[in-house]
């Protein structure tokens, strides 16, 4: 198949679990104190969609554990979010009460604690589980090899940076997780060249066997979000590890962030991509556009993983977005990363208009399964 080519499949690359028509092995992490967490009432972030989405698995049947394996998320400890937060951010998160912090207003302006990011009850054991903890725990899935994809809907919080909070986000789940997926996954062009320069046929090389110029773990990051994924992009944009790819509105527009000539720096220079985009597209629209960009990046980094932030806020009639995907359009989206065989890390991200966000998730889980697809409260 032409990499290039916008139509309904990927360029499906070799894949020991299973070929592009097959069943995935998806695991799905959800732990039903997720929808207790409450950031206020006139604040547009509900972490309840998450239970509504869950919800609505259980109803389509789509829980059932021979289709995927349903896991509690394990706790990140103050070690793992350090791997990319500053310490005194994590300790502020960890000691921060809505009793205590009007005691704390110097450092709620230092971390951009407010009215965006509120201190609410319960803030960082939220920080710890339900979205850093379940997107760690899906990426060590992923690398154990027992799972082609895993899917933690309470993450995709893409806006934190390594010392404050943003975007209603605290932890950024996403670069936490890309950390932990650079631990195992590698460019299959690794062990294809080892191989020629040792002359081995049926073995592995070891990696202290490989020139330094071949050793390269690589993951992708897409983010399909209305918003640009300015947190993770920031974090990664010195390296050539990982390319970010992101797809948004663009100009007067929060964060303000992802001009098309922003495209990395140093070593990663040429491997963060931004696609901005105008209000109003419709799913035609999007997808000439998605098919063949993320044809070409995957036929040209060759990833060994996949992070895909499936920001429901892109879908027509959000409250806070301004694009006119349906969610046919949207889970589309996740049906063509599907496509190429690669371990797929999907996380959540924004969306708040919760009905629409519920049904639009439920749907993908439908499409990572298999290539079929249900009929969900009027969406095809």
């Amino acid at each position: 198949m032409d990499p290039s080519s916008s139509g309904s499949g990927g360029n499906s690359l070799p894949s020991a679990a299973c070929t592009d028509a097959g069943k995935r092995r998806v695991c799905y992490f959800y732990d039903p104190e997720m929808g207790n967490y409450y950031y206020g009432r006139d604040h547009p972030m509900k972490p309840h969609r998450v239970r509504m989405t869950h919800e609505l698995l259980h109803g389509y049947g789509l829980l059932d554990p021979r289709k995927m394996l349903v896991l509690r998320p394990e706790p990140a400890g103050d070690r793992d979010l350090c791997g990319f937060h500053s310490d005194d951010y994590v300790a502020f998160l960890r000691a921060v009460t809505p009793e205590t912090q009007l005691d704390r207003m110097g450092s709620l302006r230092r971390f951009n604690l407010g009215e965006e990011c509120p201190v609410f009850y319960g803030l960082y054991s939220y920080c710890q589980s339900y979205d850093a903890g379940a997107s760690l725990s899906a990426a060590a899935m992923l690398n154990g090899g027992s799972r082609d994809i895993a899917i933690n809907w309470s993450g995709g919080l893409h806006h934190a940076k390594k010392g404050e909070a943003s975007g209603f986000g605290y932890i950024n789940d996403a670069v936490l997780a890309i950390f932990e997926l650079l631990k195992i996954h590698e460019v299959k062009r690794r062990q294809e060249c080892c191989r020629n320069i040792l002359d081995i046929k049926d073995v592995p090389p070891r990696g202290d066997q490989c020139p330094k110029s071949t050793i390269s773990q690589r993951v992708l990051y897409v983010d399909i979000d209305v918003h640009h994924g300015d947190g993770v992009e920031e974090a990664f944009s010195t390296t050539n590890r990982v390319m970010t790819v992101s797809f948004h509105k663009y100009a007067s527009y929060f964060p303000g962030t992802g001009n098309i000539r922003d495209i990395g720096y140093s070593e990663g220079k040429y491997y963060c991509l931004n696609v901005p985009l105008d209000e109003g597209i419709d799913d035609e629209s999007y997808q000439s556009i998605f098919k063949p960009i993320i044809s070409k990046v995957m036929q040209m980094y060759r990833p060994g993983a996949i992070v895909l932030q499936c920001g429901a806020d892109s879908l027509s009639g959000d409250r806070l977005g301004c694009f006119n995907l349906s969610g046919k359009g949207h889970a589309e989206c996740v049906k063509f990363m599907r496509s190429f065989n690669v371990p797929l890390l999907l996380l959540g991200g924004g969306g708040y208009t919760i009905r629409n966000v519920a049904r639009c998730w439920c749907n993908e889980v439908c499409r990572v399964d298999t290539p079929s697809h249900i009929f969900i409260g009027g969406w095809n």
